[in-house]
């Protein structure tokens, strides 16, 4: 498929062009339909949602909240009553909106405060708030702040207003590809294999967000699927041609032609991708065993996208990498390809010695690595979810600003009421008990409307303190079943706690569904049961940490000033199946492409030390560049606007740069070195009945000189040998290390240590090319292909510390 696509590039990239030009017209013609529908089922607040909508079927639009102050007199005073009265006139008439309950009549009396300097009023749209036209929003904005000044403040909050105060859309995007070109353009040197990431991203993300529009109209799709599949699908998207274009590079600077190391780089890195691809999707499933519909459409959105930016690095980027050529190269390496003094791409530097140290000194490495993700973890022990809301928004936005006046006016509780809905006629002595409960504030009874009866508690606390919770639990378990009616608690407050609730009962399936899974993905990748097991131990550590940094953020406080992101607070409820199924998709993909270029090195060589550590070497700062990137993408979310989706980058952010640079570069190397040859244990009857899904492509028969099994050779009978000494730059010899001869396809076909003396020799079955693979700890490995004739051959091999040596 590779091969195609590259010879066909025209071809392929009118195809895609012209399928994302019909995505947009499309989508752009049928717009969207994105539904807030938030259901938890057998919940009590659930309960009184059904009961209100009976009630009052017809507040159907969103109910935001215009809040004025005076510094003087109150605010019956003529001078500001008249200006407030036209402002709320003039939006009252305004198309799109349905009502206006202004504070200067009979009913509003309740809507100024009891020192008279703080009213507000609540204007109803016709449409829920992601369905009011940004414009009319704007007005009505405009209007109410236009009434300020001489002493009078004006604010306004409510999720529409939220809309228009949130940064232009698609400026957390822009940001972030900007941040993840600069990261390319410094790990490529090159402009053109700069874009080539960014571009299948685009396309990639672009296509999953037409497509989910168009789904949306078909199912119920949230607007945050939508976001979350802009996060993900940029992240992804540029990591997944990363890898490929990265492997393809080395494969021209290795001599191979730019086609064949197209073919090569799909062959191996590409199948890499499909499996990372693979994992995300089962992770970002996981959310549907929750049983909680409204996620439904969030896992159609971002796997729809992850899928596409797969689709678009296996197929787009290398009809991409024909278009190049060898100007996927910098100008520097393709004058050097030119003068033939590039023979490969020398793995050296940082990479190396690292990797030499992880092998050297394992223990220590695993030691403080876990140290660290102790440490961090420790956070997650105070964790408190709850209600994300306006008391969250950074201090100057004028929904923050609504928020606080409304609480100095009215008190802390004002701004998350509960509902005790009745079915029937709401008893006295219930409103009564409610009255007195403590923590309760204020108690408005409204005479029964369609058979349904509502009580307003106004608490004593915000809706983010734990004793709103408290009241609640109060009112459902002692208050209620002691005035013997049939009652539920609603309201925002209670749904967000109960869902809380619920993420809570239901995140232990959740996680072992989607740890399970990835496991036997995992296990038919590699062949192996410890690999697997490893990643879902590392996948869990990964969780612990970055959740940790999230309670330090957002619930600590620590850093939210520099962000830039308003107040702490709880945990928003939501977060914990969303990020978790985002955050195990993204930690298997390093683990997938970490272990693929050690599992491959392993299948070639039977030597664990020397796959571990060439693995490392050769990946680590791929690895590490792609998850810089990934942090700048979901950091720039910060930007958008959203406290959730801030907090979601924050927290994917810190996941990432604490996995890839922490557990895939030092503590699953070390961990495999001290397990050694049982990383790759499976038992042989489950080897057997296992499908084959390789991740590197499966050797081929003859490309290697045909040879018995090592158990089935006798040296005595080989018909030559390669003999020599190992020995280090010094001159000094190395005792005991092994050399291992094999086919060019990876068959090992001898293996020894050498003697005291560093003397080695190896039988050789016939004539003709093998590679021979020398390593000793702490003193390096070398590997190198051997031309046999019909005689011995005298290799000298020379041990540098910390040196890899890499063979195609």
């Amino acid at each position: 498929m590779a091969r195609w696509c590259y010879r066909h590039r025209l071809v392929v990239l009118v195809l895609w062009v012209g399928a994302l030009f019909g995505l947009g017209v499309t989508a752009s013609s049928a717009g969207t339909n994105y539904a807030e529908v938030f259901s938890l089922p057998d919940t009590d607040s659930k309960r009184a949602y059904d009961l209100m909508r009976k009630a009052f079927p017809e507040r159907a639009g969103d109910t935001d909240t215009v809040v004025w102050k005076t510094d003087e007199g109150t605010v019956r005073d003529a001078a500001v009553r008249s200006r407030m009265e036209d402002a709320l006139a003039v939006i009252g008439r305004m198309e799109g909106v349905g009502a206006v309950a202004g504070p200067y009549d009979e009913r509003g009396a309740a809507q100024i405060s009891e020192d008279g300097r703080i009213a507000y009023a609540q204007v109803t749209f016709a449409e829920q708030a992601d369905a009011v036209p940004k414009a009319l929003v704007q007005d009505v904005v405009d209007t109410a702040r236009a009434a300020a000044g001489d002493g009078l403040q004006v604010e306004l909050g409510g999720q529409a207003i939220t809309r228009v105060q949130e940064p232009p859309t698609g400026t957390a995007e822009l940001v972030g590809i900007l941040a993840a070109a600069v990261v390319l353009f410094l790990a490529f040197g090159s402009v053109f294999a700069m874009l080539l990431p960014i571009v299948v991203a685009v396309f990639g993300v672009a296509g999953g967000m037409f497509g989910t529009q168009l789904i949306s109209h078909v199912t119920d799709v949230p607007e945050l699927a939508s976001l979350l599949a802009t996060l993900i699908g940029l992240g992804v998207g540029i990591d997944y041609a990363l890898f490929i274009v990265t492997r393809h590079r080395k494969g021209i600077l290795s001599g191979k032609d730019p086609e064949e190391a197209a073919v090569a780089a799909l062959n191996t890195s590409g199948r890499a991708v499909l499996f990372a691809g693979g994992t995300v999707c089962i992770a970002l499933a996981g959310m549907l065993v929750t049983n909680l519909r409204f996620l439904d459409g969030v896992v159609i959105g971002t796997s729809l996208t992850v899928v596409l930016s797969v689709l678009a690095a296996i197929t787009l980027l290398p009809a991409l990498l024909g278009v190049l050529g060898h100007r996927v190269l910098s100008r520097r390496q393709r004058r050097r390809l030119a003068a033939s003094e590039t023979k490969g791409e020398q793995v050296s530097g940082l990479a190396v010695r690292w990797s030499a140290t992880v092998q050297r000194r394992p223990r220590a490495v695993a030691a403080v690595a876990v140290v660290l993700m102790a440490a961090l973890a420790v956070p997650l022990l105070s964790l408190r979810l709850g209600t994300v809301d306006q008391g969250n928004d950074d201090a100057s936005t004028t929904t923050r600003k609504a928020y606080d006046l409304l609480a100095e006016g009215f008190g802390p509780g004002f701004n998350g009421p509960l509902q005790v809905v009745v079915d029937g006629e709401a008893p006295t002595g219930l409103v009564k008990a409610v009255e007195d409960t403590e923590g309760v504030a204020q108690v408005a009874a409204a005479p029964p409307a369609n058979g349904v009866s509502v009580i307003q508690v106004v608490p004593t606390t915000s809706p983010q303190d734990v004793e709103t919770d408290r009241l609640i639990d109060t009112l459902r378990q002692d208050v209620i079943p002691a005035a013997g009616v049939q009652a539920h608690v609603g309201g925002v407050t209670a749904v967000s706690k109960d869902f809380a609730s619920v993420t809570g009962d239901r995140l232990p399936l959740f996680v072992g569904t989607i740890i399970g899974l990835g496991f036997l993905l995992l296990l038919l990748a590699f062949r192996s049961l410890v690999v697997p097991l490893t990643a879902a131990v590392m996948n869990l550590l990964a969780a612990a940490a970055s959740f940790g940094v999230l309670v330090m953020v957002f619930q600590w406080g620590v850093g939210l000033d520099v962000l830039g992101l308003g107040t702490e607070g709880p945990i928003a409820s939501f977060l914990p199946i969303i990020m978790l199924s985002l955050l195990f998709g993204l930690s298997m993909d390093y683990q997938v492409f970490l272990v693929s270029r050690m599992h491959e090195e392993w299948v070639h060589t039977r030597d664990n030390a020397r796959a571990v550590r060439v693995g490392l070497a050769e990946t680590s700062r791929v690895i590490n560049s792609a998850a810089l990137i990934m942090v700048c993408v979901f950091l720039a979310f910060v930007l958008s606007g959203d406290y959730g989706a801030a907090m979601a980058g924050v927290g994917l952010a810190a996941a990432v740069a604490l996995d890839a640079f922490v557990l895939r570069t030092a503590l699953v190397p070390a961990v495999m070195h001290l397990l050694g040859r049982a990383n790759w244990w499976l038992p042989a009857g489950l080897e057997k009945r296992l499908p084959h899904l390789a991740v590197e492509p499966k050797e081929e028969e003859d490309d290697g000189p045909l040879a018995p099994a090592p158990e089935e050779k006798a040296v005595d009978g080989a018909a030559s040998v390669v003999h020599g000494f190992v020995r280090t730059p010094e001159g000094e010899p190395v005792r005991g290390a092994a050399v291992t001869l094999l086919t060019p396809g990876g068959r090992q076909l001898d293996r020894v240590a050498s003697l005291a003396d560093g003397a080695y020799v190896v039988a050789v079955p016939s004539p003709g090319t093998y590679l021979l693979a020398v390593s000793a700890s702490p003193h390096g490995a070398r590997a190198a292909h051997v031309t046999v004739g019909e005689g011995p051959l005298v290799h000298d091999v020379e041990l540098t510390p910390g040196g890899v040596d890499v063979v195609s």
